[in-house]
């Protein structure tokens, strides 16, 4: 019988293996295609011959983007905004986390529920861009980051982390002589770090993603995010960075390769943020989800 149960079990693992690498190639080829086409030359594109590594090898299409200034300035708003608006959400959310997920706190229940309520139902595009408006938002980096300061999931996510907390470190505390904000700095915060390195993948993910909104409220292209760059590059602004090239590179670049080379450009950056933050990403979706 524990044979039968070994080699049931390799068997499963073997099977297993072969689906996840599948799936891990399923996903990772879409880049790799990616850094082969902005690599290779152009008569190797045009006549099909790029699959997992660059032909012709050039950096061109790289120079071309990089010389771009709107391009750069771009990418300089999304890293501001990205790192203004992770800062912004990660304390406003620690701040309302905190004193709902005690007991203590008068009407925290009917808060919770109200709280919970938008995750269903929203005000809507017009009277969020009129209040908007009316506070002098428009074309400023407020506008982008104030609306959606706080995701209501992961605030329920954070709650639940502090509610795992023991009540009895609060309660020493207080026998110190430590205030609210106290225990808060001292106490909650350090033994929530998995969570909040979670909650800032989350957070960084979404503003550097910021599309629509930019759409709806921001007026000047200089103040443009990356990614209505990369629209504009993916639908036609891929030939005008072409021909500020000059004519001998212009011979081994076309728009495939520029498209390719933004797309890698917009998604590095924050690609690189997982591997340092991978062991508390996992270990607090993990609680969060346990103690929830």
């Amino acid at each position: 019988m524990s044979r039968k149960l070994s080699s049931n079990y390799r068997a499963f693992t073997v099977i297993n293996y072969i689906v996840m690498f599948i799936l891990c190639l399923t996903f990772l080829y879409p880049f790799i295609y990616s850094w082969a086409i902005s690599l290779s030359d152009a008569s190797h594109i045009v006549s099909g011959r790029v699959f997992c590594y660059p032909q012709g090898f050039n950096i061109e299409a790289y120079r071309a983007i990089f010389r771009d200034n709107s391009l750069v300035n771009s990418l300089i708003f999304t890293i501001k905004l990205t790192v203004c608006g992770v800062f912004a959400s990660i304390i406003m959310t620690i701040l309302a986390a905190y004193p709902l997920s005690r007991t203590g706190l008068k009407g925290g229940g009917l808060i919770l529920r109200l709280i919970v309520f938008t995750m269903y139902f929203s005000g809507g595009l017009i009277p969020t861009y009129l209040v908007i408006k009316n506070l002098g938002l428009i074309n400023k980096l407020g506008a982008l980051i104030f609306p959606d300061v706080i995701h209501t999931f992961l605030l329920i996510i954070m709650i639940s982390y502090f509610r795992g907390i023991p009540v009895e470190l609060e309660e020493a505390a207080k026998v110190e002589g430590c205030d609210a904000f106290g225990i808060l700095n001292k106490i909650i915060i350090p033994l929530a770090k998995p969570v909040i390195a979670t909650l800032v993948i989350f957070y960084a993910v979404s503003y550097w993603n910021c599309f629509f909104p930019a759409l709806i409220y921001i007026q000047s292209p200089s103040k443009y995010p990356l990614q209505i760059k990369l629209y504009q590059v993916l639908s036609w602004f891929s030939d005008d960075l072409r021909y500020s090239l000059d004519s001998q590179a212009q011979s081994v670049v076309i728009s495939e390769n520029l498209k390719a080379a933004m797309v890698l450009v917009t998604a590095a950056p924050i690609l690189f943020v997982y591997p340092w933050l991978q062991k508390y990403f996992i270990k607090g979706v993990t609680i969060g989800a346990i103690k929830g």
